[in-house]
């Protein structure tokens, strides 16, 4: 009896020039032995979620999500809570596509990232999980919260399509000024912080919003979630930490960030202030808040020859966009000072 797969596809992503490569990369899927068949997700909530869903409890072999960070968020959370899941596949269709470019899956060509599933190469990746008052929700790359997380849900959907990563970039600078204090607890392995807090990122790969050096040191599926907390809203700091960041990852070492390995947090305000929860560049809810973590949850389709390279080639496009961010945030540092 031959495996069966199921295409999940948002056909909105990648400008809407996936569907035309959907004849060729079914038989990339049908000649690696799968019976495959296809579903389009609509503007319902959650459907790419209720299908992944449908497809883990059906005892499909293979889900392969088809879209940007969104979607593949929605099929992870409709696969998480079971015992048995299926193989995951990532074909990338999105703007930035953080979780793919992690684990090497190729971002340009929709039939050569289809075309991984013939390496038979896989690496089991942790999940998080967030549960607040209110929902729990799963997350494949990047739990966040604070001021700075805004920018994720302040791009609008038509510049995101034509600029791509380089809309959060920009967009990003122009909020800086608006960054606020907010007062808060987190409670991790190690101990507990307590003061304000531009940004706290939970983080399961090392690549966010296009950067790569977010947590340098990261390894895939050793069931830590990397904590930074950036611990200032003086916009010069801030200016200084992303430049550390671009510059290899730096930005560890500041004495204005915290940067340690946990299995478990918690992040509580100290005053009746709001913080949202963003999961995967989505609203997921609001503090209090734990991140709980499920060591090697899923079994992911990735490139481990690209991934135990110990030098990657420089992406001069990722290189173009950061110098445009760094140009556009300078603009900012005469004229704009949050203490």
């Amino acid at each position: 009896m031959r495996n069966r797969a199921r295409i999940i596809y948002n056909p909105t992503s990648g400008r809407e020039t996936f569907t035309r490569h959907l004849p060729e990369i079914l038989k990339v899927y049908e000649n690696a032995g799968y019976d495959t068949s296809t579903f389009c997700t609509t503007a319902s909530p959650l459907s790419a979620q209720k299908e992944a869903e449908r497809c883990t409890k059906d005892h499909f072999d293979l889900i392969v999500a088809v879209g940007g960070d969104g979607t593949i968020n929605e099929v992870i959370n409709g696969m998480a809570p079971f015992e048995h899941r299926p193989k995951l596949a990532i074909i990338p269709a999105g703007t930035t596509n953080d979780f793919a470019r992690a684990l090497k899956i190729p971002r340009n060509d929709y039939v050569e990232a289809a075309m991984l599933i013939h390496k038979n190469q896989s690496v089991f990746m942790d999940i998080g999980e967030i549960k607040t008052e209110k929902t729990n929700r799963y997350f494949a790359n990047i739990g966040a919260a604070g001021s700075l997380t805004e920018l994720t849900y302040d791009v609008p959907a038509n510049m995101k399509s034509v600029f791509g990563s380089l809309a959060y970039f920009v967009r990003g600078a122009e909020l800086l000024p608006r960054i606020g204090k907010v007062p808060l607890k987190v409670t991790y392995d190690q101990g507990v912080y307590e003061g304000n807090a531009s940004l706290v990122f939970v983080a399961l790969t090392n690549s966010v919003g296009g950067f790569e050096k977010i947590a340098p040191d990261k390894v895939l599926g050793d069931g830590k979630f990397t904590l930074i907390i950036v611990k200032t809203t003086n916009l010069a700091e801030i200016l200084r930490l992303i430049t550390l960041l671009i510059n290899d990852g730096k930005h560890v070492n500041h004495p204005k960030v915290l940067y340690t390995k946990t299995s478990h947090v918690k992040a509580e305000t100290l005053n009746e202030q709001e913080l949202m929860i963003n999961i995967d560049g989505e609203y997921g809810g609001d503090a209090p808040v734990d991140f709980i973590m499920h060591q090697q949850h899923i079994d992911i389709v990735s490139d481990l020859d690209r991934m135990k390279l110990a030098i990657e080639a420089p992406d001069s496009m990722r290189r173009e966009k950061e110098s445009e961010f760094v140009k556009k945030v300078s603009e900012l540092e005469e004229t704009d000072h949050v203490e």
